[in-house]
């Protein structure tokens, strides 16, 4: 009798493989997630009939390559393709870089496929462009292109999920700009496993890297996201692109933030801010006006922060609620900041300003979505919590930025002068700073009230010297 091959098995969520069904993934630790994939054969990489061989068939890319001096290497400069869309061009590092590969991942409905159209329609005003969708049809695509008001010639639609059928369009449309859209969808009938596993993904992932440098192709994938925010698939994918862009926010929420956590051709942690619409997605030039509108006034409990994201100071508002509790333990929530560095905040604050916070519930809430995650946020967080326990307003013209240590002192941040510039801008005439950042923004100061200003910036090294 002869014997039967064992059946593959992978992680929905994650892409994670077994050769046998696991109950736990040990991925990404979700239960029940684990499916067959269908029986294919095994294709040595390289081989006739693989994902690379496939597209050199296509004349996609030669099949050999040989080393040669750097020194004389063409270069010709960095070439920056303007998108067209100011927000994406910024988090880019001032435009798209010729034959880059780009990752583009978020949760579902977030709006990943309404901005790569966006972009595709910008682009194909001057260059060819093709759009493969293997989530959509053409249909699809037209209805939500008609939506958004998208109308170019040298943009093209194609509706596929076999990698090799994609190739020979490539090969006769030759694009200067192509979007993948998902890379979980694409799949070889030669390569082992199916659509969105690991094996599928990274040997296409190659491909299409492969083919991007050396045609000079500008590739944008789409990448689904786990349960707990991460790239679905193997690890190596970020390792493999030269760009990974997150695109974040709540869908109950109008705004949306595209956050940079890799760059090869610019700086890292760059974010561009965006407000869904029923028209698309719009460009947010004044983040710090957006998410400060709205704010109460003379109400106890919130505090205006100036964070840095990338090279961009922003204005958020941070609130924060404490309450008295009855239950044995009380309960502590963020959203925004994160839940460890509010935990260590009230530690000290009790342990400093011998505020009694142990049997009160907190609640901490940055408006309109952002994720906060540098500690300058420190010290608007203690200004909001001693706002709520005292129950007294922080003034309307005050902003926060500082580090809090445990012994409660104040350290200094980076970038001091851009921040306090941007308060100053949107017209805040006091701000409460470190003490160790006083030498980084006196010439700032010295300018502001030179030319008529009349800025109020108290200098602080300790959490008992804030006052108000």
């Amino acid at each position: 009798m002869a014997k039967s091959s064992k059946g593959l098995f992978f992680c929905k969520e994650c892409g994670y493989e077994s050769n046998g069904w696991l109950g736990c993934c040990p991925g990404c630790r979700e239960w029940n997630t684990f499916v067959e994939a269908p029986p294919a054969p095994a294709v040595k990489k390289g081989g006739a009939g693989s994902t690379i061989a496939a597209a050199a068939s296509a004349g996609l890319f030669p099949e050999d390559s040989e080393a040669v001096l750097l020194k004389n290497s063409a270069v010709e400069g960095e070439e920056r393709i303007v998108t067209g869309i100011g927000e994406l061009d910024r988090v880019l590092g001032g435009g798209l870089v010729k034959g880059s590969i780009v990752l583009v991942s978020g949760d579902p409905g977030i709006g990943k496929s309404t901005l790569m159209l966006m972009l595709s329609g910008c682009l194909a005003a001057t260059r060819r462009v093709l759009y493969v969708s293997g989530e959509e049809s053409c249909r699809q695509i037209k209805m939500r292109a008609d939506r958004l008001e998208i109308s170019s010639e040298g943009l093209y639609v194609l509706s596929e999920t076999n990698v090799a059928k994609v190739y020979e369009q490539v090969g006769a449309l030759k694009p200067d700009i192509m979007i993948v859209d998902s890379i979980q969808t694409m799949c070889d009938d030669n390569i082992q496993g199916a659509a969105g596993s690991v094996s599928q993904v990274r040997e296409i992932t190659s491909s299409l890297m492969k083919i991007s440098k050396s045609r000079g192709i500008t590739t944008f994938i789409v990448g689904h996201v786990t349960k707990d925010g991460s790239i679905a698939g193997p690890k190596i994918l970020e390792h493999m692109v030269d760009t990974v862009l997150y695109f974040e926010g709540e869908r109950q929420l109008v705004y949306r933030i595209m956050r940079c956590v890799k760059n090869r051709f610019g700086s890292t942690n760059e974010i561009g801010v965006f407000e869904m619409t029923g028209k698309g997605l719009n460009e947010v030039a004044n983040p710090s006006a957006t998410f400060l509108e709205g704010r109460p006034e003379n109400v106890p409990g919130t505090a205006v922060a100036c964070v840095l994201e990338g090279t961009r100071p922003m204005l958020v508002e941070v609130q924060a609620l404490i309450s008295g509790s009855n239950a044995a333990n009380a309960r502590r929530m963020s959203t925004g900041v994160d839940y460890n560095r509010l935990s260590m905040i009230l530690a000290v604050l009790e342990k400093r300003l011998g505020l009694n916070l142990s049997g009160s519930d907190a609640y901490v809430n940055v408006v309109g979505g952002v994720k906060v995650d540098e500690p300058a946020v420190d010290l608007a967080v203690v200004a909001a919590i001693v706002s709520s326990v005292g129950n007294f307003p922080v003034p309307g013209d005050c902003a926060f930025f500082g580090e809090i240590g445990l012994t409660g002192e104040i350290r200094g941040v980076t970038h001091a002068d851009k921040r306090l510039g941007e308060i100053l801008r949107l017209g805040f005439k006091r701000c409460y700073m470190p003490r160790a950042n006083k030498a980084a923004v006196a010439d700032l100061i010295g300018k502001y009230n030179a030319e008529g200003g009349n800025a109020d910036v108290r200098y602080i090294g300790n959490i008992k010297e804030l006052r108000w």
